[in-house]
């Protein structure tokens, strides 16, 4: 039994069409679901990946309409990592976000910048052998298109010091100074802890909410009674329509969750016209009159090419 990669991490926007124009247009992600929070179903949560919505390419946000900013501290992701192919694609990405207003900072084989939120997020160059998640933009040459998720890192106590839940519960691999690596089947995952700032984090806009690591359906079960009997505190299974879900928080604070591979986004939606209509929790349907009414629009950039070419 082993996670096989990540699944996926989900973020806090205060506007959802601001994250629907930067993540489905600047950065070329397919906008594969757009529904409500299953515990807040007044706000959006909506679902970005590859054109199939696979599990290693999906990143979500829950928008909390005119959400403070928020600022990541000790227990908190503070970077995702987005997977290229070459050092020409950080080339390419460096003058598509300069000519969208962005700034970003060249290192090694990466390429640094922020969302409009204030999300930290890197561009990574890999060579892990992890067959490439990508989505089509007209915009977005192929070769240059972001290829899934690599990794993130987060603030934690005593970065250096091995953390045994990882490796003895979850299966990840140390490298030493605070990295480790989860080898999926077919993925792998970067993870990392640095020290942390001064300042406390404070959960808003701009941060992580919580990462999600991939489970075979047969396993799940068995990865709820693992991480009990390591002594987390995990919660029962929740049905997320799309696949099963639990949560817990890892020793230094980070909250987790471990997902199951199926049913997947396809399971209500032709997989040619994901993310262009509003999809509810099986259990908030008979809320659709009214959320139809309160819910702000959120357009769907591809969506609206295939209107123009089509008029």
């Amino acid at each position: 039994m082993k996670l096989q990669g990540l699944h996926h991490i989900t973020m806090i926007t205060g506007d959802a069409q601001q994250n629907v124009d930067f993540y489905a247009d600047v950065l070329g992600l397919r906008l594969v679901k757009k529904t409500v929070n299953f515990d807040a179903p007044e706000a959006y949560h909506l679902y970005f990946g590859d054109e199939r919505g696979s599990p290693g390419s999906i990143l979500t946000w829950f928008e909390f309409s005119g959400a403070v900013r928020g600022r990541a501290g000790v227990g908190m992701v503070h970077t995702i990592e987005l997977a290229v192919g070459s050092e020409p694609a950080l080339d390419f990405w460096a003058g598509r976000l300069r000519s969208e207003g962005y700034a970003s900072t060249r290192a090694e084989r990466s390429l640094r910048f922020e969302d409009y939120d204030g999300l930290g997020l890197a561009l990574v160059v890999t060579d892990d052998g992890d067959p490439p998640l990508t989505a089509q933009h007209p915009e977005v040459p192929a070769e240059h298109a972001i290829r899934g998720i690599a990794g993130a890192r987060a603030y934690g106590s005593h970065p250096e010091a091995e953390e045994k839940f990882l490796t003895g519960t979850l299966g990840f691999t140390s490298a030493g100074s605070g990295e480790y690596r989860l080898i999926g089947g077919e993925r792998h995952f970067h993870w990392a802890y640095d020290p942390p700032p001064d300042a406390l984090g404070r959960q808003g806009a701009g941060t992580v909410h919580h990462i999600a690591w991939a489970s075979e359906d047969e396993d799940h079960l068995a990865w709820q009674h693992r991480v009990r009997a390591a002594g987390g505190h995990v919660t029962e299974v929740r049905d997320r329509d799309y696949f099963k879900s639990i949560y817990f928080r890892e020793p230094r604070g980070i909250l987790f969750e471990i997902a199951t591979l199926s049913p997947g986004f396809a399971i209500d939606e032709d997989p040619d016209h994901l993310g262009e209509q509003l999809r509810l929790p099986k259990m908030h349907e008979h809320l659709r009159p009214q959320l139809e009414r309160t819910l702000a629009p959120v357009l769907n950039p591809r969506f609206a090419r295939r209107e123009q070419v089509g008029s």
